[in-house]
């Protein structure tokens, strides 16, 4: 019995021996690149004081719990003659990239700043300047008098793989110098505001104070700059992304020759194709990116694509979805020739534009406004024809209209709403109210068909199964 239990013991120590031994070990990555990040805190000097309590409210410092959000809201905005204004500040991270004190951070971690000072691992502290910054990718660029200083080497984000172990360092709350790890979960993703970035997902533990922070492969080199959480509570909840380090030096060569940043464009509103939608355009799976919208004196609208085209190829590089195509035409050089592999009808066709230049403010549409109420037709939805001042608040020149009125019903499952313009209906253009009513008689039973809206100013395809 005893030699059993023995026995069982020496397997077990094996075991964790093996399991261990299999578990990457960061200490020397941590020692040679720990000393190339730095600590960054700004300072917004506040207005000149005044009589009375400014109209804005004053911005919550990073990392306030939202259970003590409202306090310091309270605090920060209180109104009375003892107010005195004071100077904001907030804390991020950064990385040396070079001997010459050239250092990345994110635009947001330096927004509006009056004052950086860059805090070394050796406890100096220097202020630095803004060299230039970019708000559609997070990307900003600092630069220290300073000699000699470690930098990191510069990594290719292309050849991670998908479970492959990466470490962060950073300042998370305001604790310098403090290591995470975790694995890469996905590559690529488009998330709300980031269209320019493909960005790196971990479940690598970034909380706020992280941000401007290296993201290290296991050879020691740096893939990306963690920029976002995707949080509940505002701490980590195993959500993490970075932008990857090729964006970023693009970036980073454009400021160093110009001060600034220039993103390619093509000048469409796309979406994902979905299950629905690939059924009603023919296609045997969903892919690729659906143009809903061509803004008017575009690259794309130069190169004659139609609304309702799908993007699934761009200079060779398959688009799987509608998130794919932005950043490669983001960072695509200006004035450059490419060229778009589309579906247009069922049939494939090679579209070549010229590359332009994004410009700084795209200009959004207004909402409608109702009118009266018509029948249902098969659809359950209610339109009426666009007034001429409903036209020009909606930058409608001709075509579409009105919804009144949804009924439950599939248009209503399908995302159809009140004040919803119908610009067409399976690559039918809808010109008017007659027009729709006819279109709708003939539609195929059973069968999902696309139904372009516009919506808030924004095109959309939905699908739509008519059941009747």
């Amino acid at each position: 019995m005893l030699k059993n239990v023995k026995w069982y013991f020496f397997l077990i120590v094996l075991f964790t021996q093996s399991v261990l031994a299999q578990l990457p070990d960061f200490t020397e990555m941590v020692k040679t690149n720990g000393v190339a990040v730095v600590n960054i805190s700004t300072t917004q000097k506040a207005l000149p004081e005044t009589e009375n309590a400014p109209e804005e409210e004053q911005p919550l410092p990073e990392g306030i719990p939202p259970e003590l959000e409202e306090f310091f809201k309270r605090f920060l905005n209180e109104q009375g003659d003892g107010y005195a204004p004071k100077d904001t500040t907030s804390l991020g991270s950064g990385f040396i990239i070079s001997a010459d004190g050239y250092i990345l951070t994110n635009h947001h971690v330096v927004k509006d700043a009056d004052e950086i000072v860059v805090k070394f691992s050796d406890h100096r502290e220097l202020t630095a300047k803004l060299i230039g910054s970019d708000a559609r990718t997070d990307v900003a660029l600092l630069k220290v008098e300073a000699k000699d200083l470690p930098a990191v080497a510069i990594g290719e984000p292309n050849k991670l793989q998908v479970g492959e172990w990466v470490l962060a360092i950073g300042s998370p709350f305001g604790f310098e110098q403090s290591v995470t790890a975790g694995i890469v979960s996905a590559k690529g993703r488009s998330l709300p505001g980031g269209n320019y970035v493909p960005f790196i997902q971990t479940d690598v533990a970034i909380n706020p104070g992280n941000s401007g922070g290296p993201l290290f492969n296991m050879e020691g080199k740096v893939v990306g700059i963690n920029s976002q959480i995707y949080s509940r509570t505002g701490g980590f909840m195993g959500l993490s992304f970075s932008i990857p380090m090729d964006v970023v030096m693009n970036v980073v060569d454009q400021i160093k020759v110009t001060g600034k940043a220039a993103h390619g464009w093509l000048g469409v509103q796309i979406q994902d194709v979905t299950r629905e939608l690939a059924e009603s355009f023919g296609m045997k799976k969903p892919q690729g990116a659906l143009i809903s919208k061509i803004l008017p004196g575009s690259p794309a609208e130069q190169a004659e694509l139609q609304i309702g085209d799908i993007i699934t190829e761009f200079n060779g590089q398959s688009i799987e979805s509608s998130g794919d195509l932005p950043p490669m035409v983001g960072i695509t050089p200006i004035n450059d020739k490419a060229t778009l592999k589309i579906i247009r009808q069922g049939e494939v066709k090679t579209i070549n534009f010229k590359v332009g230049l994004l410009p700084d403010e795209i200009n959004t549409l207004a909402d409608a406004k109702t009118a009266p109420k018509l029948p249902h037709n098969r659809l359950g939805v209610n339109v009426i024809d666009l007034t001429d001042a409903q036209r020009e608040a909606l930058q409608i020149t001709k075509n579409g209209v009105l919804v009144q009125d949804v009924a439950k019903g599939t248009a209503q499952s399908a995302g159809i709403q009140r004040g919803d313009v119908i610009l067409r209906i399976q690559n039918n253009i809808i010109r008017d109210a007659a027009d729709f009513e006819k279109i709708v008689k003939k539609l195929p039973t059973g069968k999902s068909v696309a139904v372009l809206i516009q919506r808030q100013g924004n095109p959309i395809f939905l699908a739509i199964k008519v059941d009747k």
